[in-house]
């Protein structure tokens, strides 16, 4: 389907947005923002290098039912993504770009699949500014730099959606429709549990009650997509069972990952606990926060969802289509008002609203000059620039602020320390100092007079009913922003990623060399990964995800308690400890150490050479 303007529009010269235009841009946008990232930065500790190093463990084993970390069992997460990354070690070879490439083939294909289901439920050019949306905002962008599945989960819930709306197309319902839901659902428990199926299942019965029909779940094929789900959803649930009962101290995997990850993560009770919750106001406004600039037509497009209830049950196709984008909002954000929150859980529900934006900017565009969807794109336009001038200000006041810093100089020695903002994704940002900021001087100019510039093209673009170019302007500021904060990250990676500490010690390390973390596993997981070395881990059992995992009768002994570390530390062999400055253990003070190695507020000690 191809866009069609009207003779009143503005823009009805310009050439119509075409399904292979539209394509090729998508494309070119994904090149050009989101491959470079593939080799930069470094994986990080915590769940990044985590999860990385458990898809290793997975292609080493030939395990493909039980994920493995530092040779325990980790039994607390879905396997497709980790699948799918050891599939490409096997391609690519272990390196952290391999580890990455699921994913951003994950991401393309969400964009794709945006594309044409907008332009299946709209026009092309909704769909066109659907993906842009969902392609150039921050939330998708940043979450996708982390190895965690939520942009996957948004991937199967949206072509479930889909499919349900050709369901419901369709005087019978389809095989392919009703199958194609089922497999979505599948893949989406496969890939972060049981929201796989609750978000979907949720969104589709609450659209069914208030269009009031019901009765089409009765011509869904309900039997065999039941067993369509089941025959991708269950054999990795009943083999991972089966080969991880309980066993010792250990309860099994059916109650860890059913009761503990699922039920009790929802109720704020999972053992450990090592995250935080967000607030539920800031949850809510960060699906806004998540597609600025682009959410600062949200309310209008919002408002375009057909309002009259009575009017539900005669809705045309693409109304059909806004309001179910509408209730999957509201179920995904609405499912974790009641639990714990983390920022990224809002990603599921950020392809719906793109496709609600996509929709009103494609309105818009096609509009008479002087209709009210025009004159509200210009007042919009004004208002982000009246928001985004001071904004640009403040970065380039922190630009003005900020002192040189000299050469060879370490970002950690500039920042603050905040531990309790740790548990939360980017918690470090929390560090940044007016003297931190000396480090970032290129990205904080270019990014203050980017979205300066930006805002206002994209205002006065829009007052010369310019919608098309005022939109590009938009896409250009942001796609320069999100390099800077590619960039700004290249830079903050020592901070947040120990791989120069891994490259130093894998250097000296011997196989009779014993590794030891004073703090978590998490901490320095990157020393797993890159440098392939077995770590043990001094007073912290109970303060990471690998708790369970080693009350199974045949996990190996890596925790360390403080008589058996200082039997290692003081016997003939040698061993290294990674440490943060400030934190060095006592023993270390006492008995004297040699420092290997110091990057990022973190350190290398051996007790000798």
């Amino acid at each position: 389907m191809d866009e069609k303007q009207t003779s009143s529009s503005p823009e009805s010269r310009l050439p119509a947005f075409t399904t292979k235009n539209s394509v090729a841009l998508i494309v070119l946008l994904w090149l050009l923002l989101y491959v470079p990232g593939l080799w930069s930065p470094p994986l990080l500790d915590d769940a990044d290098s985590v999860h990385a190093e458990a898809a290793r463990e997975m292609m080493l084993r030939h395990d493909w039912s039980t994920l493995y970390v530092n040779g325990l069992r980790y039994l607390e997460k879905a396997p497709l993504l980790y699948w799918s990354m050891a599939a490409s070690y096997e391609v690519f070879g272990t390196t952290d770009w391999a580890a990455r490439v699921p994913l951003a083939v994950g991401v393309l294909a969400l964009l794709l699949s945006t594309f044409f289901i907008g332009r299946n439920h709209f026009s092309t050019a909704a769909g066109y500014y659907a993906a842009l949306v969902l392609g150039l905002s921050f939330g998708p962008y940043i979450y996708t730099r982390i190895l965690i599945p939520d942009i996957l989960v948004a991937l199967w819930l949206v072509l479930g959606l889909h499919c349900f709306l050709m369901a419901v197309d369709q005087p019978y319902p389809s095989l392919t429709a009703c199958w194609g839901m089922a497999a979505t659902a599948a893949l989406g428990v496969l890939t972060k549990g049981l929201i796989g199926l609750v978000f979907p299942s949720a969104a589709v019965l609450i659209f069914l009650v208030l269009t009031r029909n019901l009765r089409l779940l009765l011509r869904m094929r309900l039997v065999s997509s039941l067993a369509v789900f089941l025959a991708i959803a269950a054999p990795w649930h009943i083999v991972a069972g089966l080969r991880n009962p309980a066993a010792g101290q250990a309860r099994g995997f059916f109650w860890f990952y059913f009761v503990n990850e699922h039920f009790l993560r929802y109720i704020n009770q999972r053992f450990p606990r090592d995250y935080d919750t967000v607030p539920l106001l800031l949850f809510w406004t960060l699906a806004l926060l998540f597609l600025l600039p682009w959410s600062a037509f949200a309310f209008k497009a919002v408002a375009a969802v057909p309002r009259s209830w009575r009017s539900w049950g005669t809705l045309s196709r693409s109304g059909r289509a806004l309001l179910l984008c509408a209730i999957t909002i509201v179920v995904v954000l609405g499912f974790f008002s009641f639990s714990s929150r983390q920022e990224y859980y809002v990603i599921p529900a950020l392809p719906a609203l793109a496709l609600l934006l996509g929709n009103w900017l494609a309105e818009e565009q096609r509009s008479p000059a002087d209709s009210p969807i025009r004159i509200a794109g210009k007042r919009i336009a004004l208002v982000t620039l009246l928001v985004a001038v001071p904004v640009a200000a403040a970065v380039l006041g922190m630009l003005w602020l900020s002192q040189s810093v000299p050469p060879q100089s370490e970002l950690s020695d500039l920042l603050t320390r905040n531990p309790s903002e740790y548990a939360l994704s980017f918690g470090h940002i929390f560090d940044l100092t007016p003297r931190a900021m000396g480090m970032f001087r290129p990205e904080l100019l270019l990014l203050g007079m980017t979205l300066a510039g930006g805002a206002l093209m994209n205002w006065i673009l829009r007052r010369w009913n310019r919608a098309r170019g005022a939109n590009a302007a938009l896409a250009l500021m942001m796609l320069v922003s999100l390099q800077c904060v590619h960039s700004a990250l290249v830079t903050f990676a020592p901070i947040l990623s120990s791989r120069t500490l891994s490259d130093s010690v894998a250097a000296m390390y011997r196989a009779d060399d014993v590794i030891v973390i004073n703090g978590a596993y998490e901490d320095a997981s990157t020393l797993n990964f890159y440098g392939h070395l077995a770590l043990h881990v001094l007073n912290s059992r109970e303060n990471g995800n690998l708790y369970f995992g080693s009350l199974f009768p045949d996990a190996p002994a890596v925790f360390e308690d403080d008589i058996s570390f200082s039997r290692l530390w003081l016997g003939r062999g040698r061993v290294f400890v990674f440490t943060t400055q400030g934190e060095i253990p006592a023993l270390l003070v006492r008995t004297g150490y040699r420092t290997i190695a110091r990057s990022g507020g973190k350190l290398i000690l051996a007790n000798h050479l």
